[in-house]
């Protein structure tokens, strides 16, 4: 699946931006149709595979678009920033494999977004939210996803294959589909991520996938989850990938979930 999303600013350093590349959010990618499609080169999910996965239509006073998330607890949801930022109201959708078609659909405020108040949509920092649903019961299409346990170190997962899945476009000018896609995906260190985009985008709080022959998050599923294969674990938010492009052989960019352990625990309690 791939994600891509045009900035409405430039980096602020102008010397980085004829270096690197530069990042844009899926939320922001511009193309014909912004809720369409899937995850690029994926495979089509079965019925509870991602039990966890949640959909999300967010409106604003401009219009609405598709987010994806990650249920974390029965009354949380985790997404990106970029996703909820000047959003009015959200409506979730749980337990479903197509799109807008859920076993438990809830539509919540604003009241209920709980969006990282050191969100910077010019670097890309903290690029994380919640949001808060009337508790759900857990099914086999409808469960948590488990965080990291707090601990005093982390793997930075370098090596490691993870899952991300969503319905984002299928290729950069991909056609619609309903259908939940997935994709497994190498992690890769944050100095090969950095070289590409640079250090000021990509942190310590920062987590980066190889896209291998376009296989990638597009637009559509920013905020989705990134799930570690070994374990099941969530350890990103689908945030950013290149202007270039979905299917463009750079590499997707996702909000480290141990960098916030601490955040969602003093938010919604959760923590393992």
């Amino acid at each position: 699946m791939k994600v891509l999303v045009v900035l409405a600013c430039a980096l602020a350093v102008a010397s980085a931006a004829s270096i690197f590349d530069t990042p844009v959010f899926p939320r922001d990618l511009v193309v014909d149709d912004a809720i369409e499609g899937r995850i690029t080169n994926g495979q089509k999910a079965s019925a509870g595979q991602f039990p966890y996965q949640v959909g999300l239509s967010l409106k604003t006073s401009s219009g609405s678009f598709w987010c994806g998330g990650s249920l974390i607890g029965n009354t949380w949801v985790l997404t990106a920033a970029h996703c909820t930022d000047g959003v009015t109201s959200a409506t979730v959708y749980l337990g479903s494999t197509t799109r807008t078609v859920a076993k438990v659909t809830h539509t919540v405020s604003a009241s209920a977004i709980n969006q990282h108040t050191g969100y910077n949509s010019r670097t890309l920092a903290n690029d994380i939210s919640l949001i808060k649903i009337p508790s759900v019961s857990y099914t086999t299409d409808i469960k948590a996803i488990k965080l990291p346990a707090v601990a005093s170190s982390y793997s930075t997962y370098a090596g490691s294959y993870a899952v991300a899945s969503g319905w984002g476009r299928t290729s950069d000018t991909g056609s619609v589909s309903t259908a939940l896609n997935y994709a497994r995906l190498q992690v890769i260190t944050n100095s090969v991520c950095s070289s590409t985009y640079g250090s000021s985008v990509v942190t310590s709080n920062t987590i980066c996938v190889a896209t291998p022959s376009g296989t990638s998050t597009c637009q559509g599923d920013s905020g989705g989850p990134l799930a570690l294969e070994s374990s099941g674990i969530l350890i990103g938010v689908t945030s950013f990938v290149s202007s270039a492009g979905c299917a463009s052989g750079a590499p997707a960019g996702f909000v480290r979930v141990t960098s916030y352990l601490d955040w969602i625990k003093s938010k919604t309690g959760i923590s393992y």
